[in-house]
């Protein structure tokens, strides 16, 4: 089948001219790296309150890793209350749930103040199972998301064209066109005095009363604060370091009649996950986004995961077969060992420096309450009650520390392989692996990623490979 390489979020709404490379030495109240949707919703927000703010962006704005999503907003994120409920207790999972409905609240008021047509839509989301003996973990989970203030049923009518053995279904969700969304985000950052500077990578960070980044061409920003907003990032705490892993998962989309168009947003963690949601085409049609086949950057293999993904969308959704032209593309996405963001001071002492990371695939809405609890850091305005939930510097419970442990183990091992291959992530010296379907280099320990000129396309790295 014919296939389109680029994110239909990119096709679909181009960035515009570029905003100006930075060229000079300046000085700002705060310095955002990073234009995606954390760093735009903080820098806005910041600009609104009054505060000087920069934002410095290495190539366009929500061209990375939220240019690379599947739109989906909402607050069910696969099965995460019930976890929240058994590792912590049912306040934290109460806490997570009024942090994700306040982003999507955000994002509709937003919407209807700024008049961006960021293509909402209200629609319920499904985490479901295929298997009868799990139905009584999808029960438990919708018992958790109800605790929790979600309009959170069980269910086995879902609307997907097969049976399901049972789902849990939340109400009044949201899926909309990420890329629409930020541009106007962006639009209402300089009507306010905002700066982006977009094609101006940060290569370094020194944190002090005055924090100075360093921008390649030796360029120096001055800032009394400094966000990090990368996905991963620029600057990483051993102790923040060791909690975050990565993987990337493939995306499949095509154009399909309305109606084999199922209603809502489904995720089964089942057959190496399958995400499905739909969205409008300007011809009436709907753009069917199938997402799923997860794995660690450089482990390769990526073609024969395609082909499984689109085999999946061709057998079970009806009209992806008939399709002329699909787009594929690829997300990459920043884990934590107990499943929580990572949102405030980078490490205990650290006065001047924030990061917003550590999303674990669901970042739109993760990213707008970042964006809401950096900004209320960053003026002194009233914190919101989930703060320390999220906090960077929290403990990790004693129940995570083996899974932490196996990933550190990993990434040994793939740093000993680095000392002995010809190609060395730039980063920290890991071995890189090859990706054979977008012809990149991409680091396992910390996510880069390198075009075959040896160009940094995604940080950590800041530097490029040695030709």
């Amino acid at each position: 089948m014919p296939a389109d390489r680029n994110s239909y979020w990119m096709e679909s709404a181009p960035p515009g001219a570029l905003r100006p490379p930075l060229d000079r030495d300046l000085h700002t109240d705060v310095a955002v790296v990073g234009a995606g949707i954390a760093g735009l919703s903080t820098a806005r927000a910041l600009a609104r309150a009054g505060r000087d703010v920069v934002v410095l962006e290495a190539g366009r704005i929500a061209a990375g890793v939220t240019g690379h999503t599947t739109g989906k907003l909402t607050s069910l994120h696969g099965m995460i209350y019930e976890r929240l409920r058994r590792r912590h207790d049912a306040e934290a999972a109460a806490l997570y749930a009024d942090a994700q409905e306040g982003a999507l609240r955000e994002v509709v008021r937003l919407c209807e103040e700024l008049g961006v047509d960021a293509e909402i839509e209200r629609r319920p989301a499904y985490t479901y199972t295929l298997d009868q003996d799990r139905a009584g973990d999808i029960g438990a989970e919708a018992a958790a998301a109800a605790a929790a203030g979600l309009r959170a049923t069980t269910v086995t009518d879902t609307g997907l064209p097969y049976p399901v053995a049972a789902a849990v279904r939340v109400d009044g969700q949201l899926q909309f066109h990420p890329r629409r969304f930020l541009l106007g985000l962006a639009d209402d950052l300089a009507a306010h005095g905002g700066r982006i500077h977009e094609g101006t990578r940060a290569t370094g960070l020194h944190e002090g009363a005055d924090c100075r980044l360093t921008v390649e061409g030796g360029i120096t920003v001055h800032a009394r604060d400094a966000v990090l907003a990368t996905h991963f990032p620029l600057r990483c705490h051993t102790t923040l370091l060791m909690r975050l892993s990565l993987r990337r998962e493939l995306v499949v989309a095509a154009a399909v009649e309305e109606r084999h168009a199922p209603h809502g947003m489904y995720l089964t963690p089942e057959q190496d996950t399958r995400s499905v949601r739909t969205a409008p085409l300007p011809d009436g049609r709907r753009l069917l986004i199938v997402a799923g086949e997860g794995f660690e950057p450089g482990s390769g293999g990526v073609r024969a995961r395609y082909e499984r993904l689109e085999a999946w969308a061709r057998e079970q959704l009806p009209g992806f077969a008939e399709a002329p032209r699909i787009h594929r593309w690829a997300a990459q996405d920043v884990h934590t060992a107990d499943g929580l963001p990572c949102i405030g001071h980078e490490h205990p002492d650290t006065e001047h420096v924030y990061v917003a990371t550590g999303f674990g695939g669901w970042g739109l809405s993760n990213g707008v309450a970042a964006g809401r609890l950096l900004t209320a850091h960053l003026t002194g305005a009233p914190r919101p009650a989930w703060t320390e939930l999220v906090d960077p510097r929290r403990r990790l419970p004693a129940r995570e520390l083996p899974e932490v442990a196996r990933h550190q183990a990993t990434v040994a091992r793939h740093f000993m392989e680095g000392r002995r291959a010809g190609r060395r992530c730039t980063h920290m010296g890991c071995e890189l692996g090859f990706d054979e379907a977008e012809q990149t280099w991409e680091c396992p320990c910390h996510g880069s990623r390198f075009a075959q000129d040896g160009r940094v396309l995604q940080g950590p790295a800041t530097r490029p490979l040695d030709t």
